[in-house]
């Protein structure tokens, strides 16, 4: 796959994304929203400073001006767009992809996602094409620190005074681009009593990448979790746009049982619409309408998420993959208010002595595989053969295929979704039962058809 990808722009530095990637991506982003002023910010890696100057040249080169965020999370690159004036912008970043790699996340005015279906495949096309000529009157640059504010923003979602009891957790930085407001956060939040790890900046990642959907990346906060007594573990990725979560016994809480566990706390009254991915567990669906929700099902990636979000005026939302998004944050995903959420939760009186493990137990009633990925060289047709295998059971092709037999809570119901990654050349399984045993039986018969996971 190239380097403009279904949600964003990334790729190796400098062999694929380069300086002079950087310089058409900001001139053409001028010309696709017919911009006057756009936002630019930029991660801790150690090519974002330049190649963020050379995205700003290009900007400024098109006739735009420009303003320069210099370090930023994602998120915060987000709440600028949404709050400034402008049309748009760009985070240099290349998210929780290991220190030789580079990128940039797009937005529109509002901090609407530019994705692959509406427009980063139009960059493509221009950047591929004839050099690009400044015009005669070049936009100005100026900087704006943001950082205070969005401090504030993040704090604003706190539900809890100075005077709450404090709350003991454990945070894993990363190196990455939470350590940049988190200290900020916290000190505005003085019942969260934290204990953290990896809080300095270094794009080079030197002991783990930050990427905490890998198990191996969580194993240094399940020790400080288990070290401080803290309730529970909380690991952010690299752009600071996700987070992930273990219990006080250091077992991983997958995002989907997390969104279960946040929905009641945001719906406030009948029909409040909270949306979730598909690959999630069922049980993310029934505790969003036990608590009077309408849960709304969508396709994965954060541009569906977010335009599902907006058409139907959900509240909330949330994927597998750690991103949790919220209305009152521009309808964008934020790690850092993921994690305040919870915590409001944790601290809640009727919550305060819960174990997370016991707050979770009856969530985690159906039986997962996790997300397994398959090299397949023909994806399209092995989705089409197991259309064909499986055309006894109920199926829908909202994202991929998903194949379902039985009724909810009789002993033989499973079902499991199957769809092309839309980052990466690969196959993404996910199954569900009712049982360890019919969860186990289905992983291996799946893994016949498709072959070797990744």
């Amino acid at each position: 796959m190239g380097i403009f990808k279904a949600y964003d722009i990334r790729g190796l530095y400098p062999s694929e994304l380069d300086e002079s990637t950087a310089y058409r991506v900001g001139f053409h982003l001028v010309g696709l929203l017919e911009a006057k002023r756009l936002v630019v910010g930029q991660d801790m890696r150690t090519h974002s400073p330049g190649l963020a100057d050379e995205v700003s040249r290009g900007m400024r080169d098109a006739g735009c001006d420009v303003i320069r965020l210099g370090l930023s999370s994602t998120p915060m690159a987000y709440h600028a767009i949404a709050t400034l004036d402008c049309d748009g912008g760009l985070c240099v970043t290349a998210s929780h992809n290991p220190g030789e790699y580079n990128g940039f996340k797009l937005c529109r005015e509002g901090a609407k996602p530019i994705s692959a279906a509406n427009g980063i495949l139009d960059l493509e096309r221009l950047c591929a094409g004839e050099a690009p000529v400044p015009v005669a009157n070049p936009g100005n640059e100026e900087t704006v620190d943001l950082l205070e504010n969005y401090a504030d923003h993040v704090a604003s979602f706190s539900a809890h005074g100075l005077d709450a009891p404090k709350i003991k957790v454990a945070i894993d930085v990363a190196n990455g681009m939470a350590g940049n407001a988190l200290p900020l956060v916290l000190a505005r939040l003085r019942w969260i009593n934290a204990d953290i790890m990896l809080a300095d900046m270094d794009g080079t990642f030197p002991v783990h990448e930050a990427n905490p959907l890998k198990e191996e990346n969580l194993d240094g906060l399940r020790e400080l979790v288990k070290k401080t007594g803290a309730r529970i573990g909380i690991a952010f990725d690299g752009d600071a746009d996700r987070c992930c979560f273990v219990d006080e016994k250091g077992v991983t809480v997958s995002a989907d049982l997390m969104t279960a566990l946040l929905a009641p706390e945001f719906i406030t009254e009948p029909g409040t619409r909270v949306v979730y991915d598909l690959r999630s567990s069922w049980a993310v669906k029934e505790e969003i309408e036990e608590a009077g929700g309408e849960a709304v099902r969508d396709r994965v990636g954060h541009s569906f998420i977010k335009a599902t979000m907006r058409e139907n005026g959900a509240v909330f939302g949330g994927e597998l993959s750690g991103h949790f998004y919220f209305k009152d944050n521009h309808t964008c995903d934020s790690g850092m208010i993921a994690m305040v959420s919870v915590l409001n939760l944790l601290n809640e009186p009727d919550n305060r002595n819960q174990p997370v493990s016991e707050l979770l137990k009856d969530i985690r009633r159906y039986h997962s595989t996790g997300e397994i990925n398959f090299r397949v060289e023909d994806k399209d047709a092995a989705i089409a053969d197991l259309k064909s295998r499986y055309k006894d059971a109920r199926q829908d092709e909202l994202d991929g295929i998903t194949i379902e037999y039985g009724d909810l809570g009789d002993p033989d119901w499973w079902w499991f979704n199957v769809r092309c990654s839309n980052t990466e050349p690969l196959l993404r399984l996910n199954l569900e039962a009712v049982t360890a045993e019919l969860r186990d039986k289905g992983r291996d018969e799946l893994i016949a058809l498709l072959g070797t996971p990744e």
